[in-house]
């Protein structure tokens, strides 16, 4: 992924926006090590990436693809955990979403950037062929 801009690693870049999903991260999530597992924050990613489609008039995406994803700190239970999704590019059929999660430690209340990704969907028919993706008006 490209980490071209510097606000990326910065956990109040996203302050202005509304998360598309916000989580608090319970016992059933987590791994051997006691943090929460990394798939289950794959999944979520994902979903908020999704979302954001639909804000921009999508009705039915399948992810393509999800870029280079480098987990920088642990997320622990009880950890709120916010997804940001922002998107990036639009296509005729195909989208991508910036996805940037950001967590807040329950014993600090401090915020941290955990992960950001970039996610690529196809705005698919009901029989999943891809189809255009809806434009405004001019």
């Amino acid at each position: 992924m490209k980490n071209s801009n510097p606000s990326r690693n910065d956990p109040s870049a996203s302050a202005s926006l509304e998360p598309a999903i916000r989580v608090l991260m319970m016992p059933r999530d987590t791994n051997a090590h006691g943090t929460i597992f990394g798939g289950i924050i794959l999944s979520y990613i994902d979903q908020a990436g999704a979302v954001a489609t639909y804000q921009v008039g999508c009705r039915k995406v399948v992810t393509v693809a999800m870029d280079k994803v480098e987990f920088h700190e642990p997320v622990h239970v009880g950890d709120l955990v916010s997804f940001y999704a922002e998107i990036e590019t639009i296509g005729r059929s195909s989208i991508t979403a910036l996805v940037r999660v950001v967590s807040q430690e329950r014993e600090s209340g401090r915020d941290v950037l955990v992960t950001e990704a970039e996610v690529t969907y196809v705005n698919v028919d009901e029989e999943g062929h891809p189809v255009p993706i809806p434009r405004p008006q001019d």
